[in-house]
């Protein structure tokens, strides 16, 4: 039988990549997001469900949708996040509520209402970043945000496990998405403003490889995570960086 997933965040970016994925490995996908940005077109198997990833109310209707349509949920993916560098000077109210809301609540509130419907077998995936393991400049409220994913991620593991169910997080290095475009855009970004230059140079000075990952190579590891052949994988924040943290 098709194992269900839901994916926070999943019609542009990385989310977009996943749901695809998904779909085209025969899974029934639910990608939540504000706005379907075209993906109920993208692949047979996709159901977009409108939903803010910020409220949890909005993370149990998903969840519904998705047992009500196939009657079980075995995966829940908490990718919906926003990047954005400010220095902790300039730092307001709104600017931090809305990064930590965005990058880690919306995972709380993910994460609870998984373990709510999910079985024995059930895995949930936290789509992190490199931030959850370095700091930078200009970063501390992401940076703050992720780190969190990673103590969220450890914590699940241990108190759902005895039920069966495995928690996982994928950190990426920078994937090339409008998101991050947008992001490395601003002045205050290591970017400065020039997005271009800027992955060149890092990728030159920082990728063993050469290279920067995919949305699909972040998708691959996830399908990785939620298959039995990742069945003794639980609480781990696992790299797709093309090497530039080895660990």
């Amino acid at each position: 039988m098709s194992r269900t997933v839901c994916i926070t965040g999943g019609s542009r970016g990385i989310g977009r990549d996943l749901a695809i994925a998904f779909a085209q490995a025969g899974y029934r996908v639910f990608a939540g997001a504000r706005n379907d940005s075209g993906i109920e077109a993208a692949a047979d198997g996709i159901r977009f469900v409108p939903m803010d990833a910020r409220r949890d109310a909005d993370h149990a209707a998903l969840v519904a949708a998705a047992v009500q349509a196939t009657g079980r949920l075995d995966c829940y993916i908490n990718n919906a996040g926003v990047s954005a560098w400010r220095p902790i000077t300039e730092i307001d109210d709104t600017f931090l509520e809305d990064m930590l809301s965005t990058n880690i609540k919306s995972a709380f509130w993910g994460s609870k209402q998984a373990a709510l419907a999910l079985g024995s077998g059930g895995t949930i995936i936290n789509i992190s970043s490199l931030a959850a393991k370095r700091g930078t400049p200009n970063n501390s409220a992401y940076c703050a945000a992720k780190f969190g994913m990673t103590g969220l991620t450890q914590a699940l593991a241990k108190e759902l496990g005895p039920r069966g169910i495995r928690v996982n997080a994928i950190c990426p290095v920078l994937v090339r998405t409008p998101g991050l475009i947008d992001a490395l855009s601003d002045p205050s970004s290591p970017a400065k403003g020039d997005p271009e230059s800027f992955l060149a140079a890092f990728t030159a000075s920082q990728s063993p490889l050469g290279r920067l990952p995919t949305g699909a190579e972040v998708a691959g590891m996830a399908l990785y995570l939620d298959s039995p052949a990742a069945s003794a994988v639980t609480g781990q924040s696992i790299n797709v960086d093309c090497g530039v943290l080895p660990q």
